[in-house]
């Protein structure tokens, strides 16, 4: 058998080749692709036009919100402007204050500035003086410095401050300066006792520089300060005989002298630290001073010589006093014959005014008369007839009365 016969087929009682099934088929397959390109492309068409719809429904959406969108975007651009104007006129005052405030703030710190540099010109200018002041200052201590720094001088120094409290305490002529004993020492200040007691001798020769020795090593260690301190003990206790043995001459001065020393605080060291040495002084009769008790004893002798001299003047006072009471007994005597002129002056003048008073009433009938009837004469009364007006005046003797 051949192929052809091999591959035929019957179908509904025909006889068909394969070559002509499969070409059926292929036309077959070819009209449902056809047929589905058709329908996709209807349905695609459909969609497209559904999708138009929808595009133009958006659009018109779009468009309605843009228009919506517009509108608002005026409303609010009305807004803004309205708040924009509210706002630049709220800015505006508010700047104004601002500035207003700033110019007030800025003024008054220029003011302020100003004060503040006023005073500081007036700081600075006491400065100025101040360290001028100090200069100075700085200039004494040094001088200062060289006299403590010599004997010699160191001793004029204390000298010189004693000079100058005696001075200012006493008068001129209850002290001396550097007098020459009847032994032939010559203490640096005497000064006048009353009642011709016989005069107090003042010695300002105090040891300083043993002082200083003793304030320079108590710096470098305690052995040095004692040494120092023993050798203080010794030089004083050697002034101190000095004066009680030169100064302290019998008759000739008081049995009491003082040592002068030039410093507070030497003497409150002193006193503290060298209580043996005061003793010593004590027993020696040589009392130690400080500045301000030769001030205070001074200021007693000083009141001692003022009672002396007030009662020396007592009897010239007395005499004074009865002179005065001479003038003032002549005085009263005087003023009573003075007082009796007066009251008889005033007696006179009473009774003159009590006739004014008479004639001024005898007037006032006079004129109450004018007012009566012209057919009733006057009648005179007889007891008011013109009495002759009393004058003592002229009898008022005057008396000059002239006493020596």
């Amino acid at each position: 058998m051949s192929l052809p016969d091999i591959m035929s087929f019957t179908l509904f009682g025909q006889a068909f080749s394969a070559i002509e099934i499969l070409t059926g088929l292929a036309i077959l397959l070819a009209a449902i692709v056809v047929v589905l390109l058709l329908a996709g492309r209807r349905r695609q068409s459909e969609e497209e036009l559904l999708r138009s719809e929808d595009v133009e429904h958006g659009m018109a959406a779009i468009l309605r919100a843009q228009a919506e969108m517009q509108g608002r975007l005026a409303t609010m651009a009305e807004l803004f402007g309205s708040r924009q104007a509210e706002l630049n006129h709220a800015i505006g005052q508010r700047l104004d204050g601002m500035s207003q405030r700033v110019t007030a703030t800025i003024g008054e710190q220029t003011r302020s500035t100003h004060e503040n540099l006023r005073r500081l010109q007036e700081r600075l200018a006491v400065i100025d003086a101040a360290q001028t002041n100090i200069q100075s200052l700085a200039k004494d201590v040094v001088g200062l410095q060289a006299i403590l720094s010599n004997k010699q001088t160191r001793g004029a120094f204390g000298q010189a401050r004693m000079e100058t409290i005696i001075a200012d305490g006493l008068p001129i002529g209850a002290y001396a300066f550097q007098p020459t004993l009847s032994n032939g020492s010559r203490p640096d200040c005497t000064v006048r006792m009353p009642n011709g007691s016989p005069p107090l001798v003042i010695d300002a020769k105090f040891p300083l520089e043993a002082w200083n020795a003793i304030r320079n090593a108590a710096a470098t260690g305690r052995e040095q300060g004692k040494i120092a301190a023993q050798q203080f003990r010794r030089d004083i206790e050697l002034h101190i005989r000095d004066i009680a043995e030169k100064y302290l001459i019998q008759g000739e001065t008081q049995d009491t002298a003082f040592l002068f020393v030039p410093s507070e605080s030497i003497f409150a060291e002193i006193h503290e630290n060298f209580e043996a040495i005061v003793q010593k002084a004590q027993r020696s009769r040589i009392v130690i001073v400080s500045p301000s008790l030769l001030m205070l004893s001074i200021q007693v002798i000083q009141a001692v010589l003022k009672d002396q001299r007030m009662r020396e003047q007592a009897h010239v006072i007395q005499g004074e006093v009865a002179h005065l009471m001479d003038d003032l007994a002549r005085l009263d005597e005087r003023v009573r014959k003075l007082q009796g002129h007066f009251a008889m002056a005033q007696k006179d003048v009473d009774m003159i005014v009590t006739s004014a008073d008479k004639l001024a009433r005898r007037g006032e009938r006079i004129e109450a008369l004018e007012f009566e009837a012209a057919g009733e004469p006057a009648k005179p009364a007889s007891d008011e007839r013109p009495k002759p007006i009393d004058n003592r005046t002229g009898q008022l003797k005057l008396r000059v009365v002239d006493e020596d």
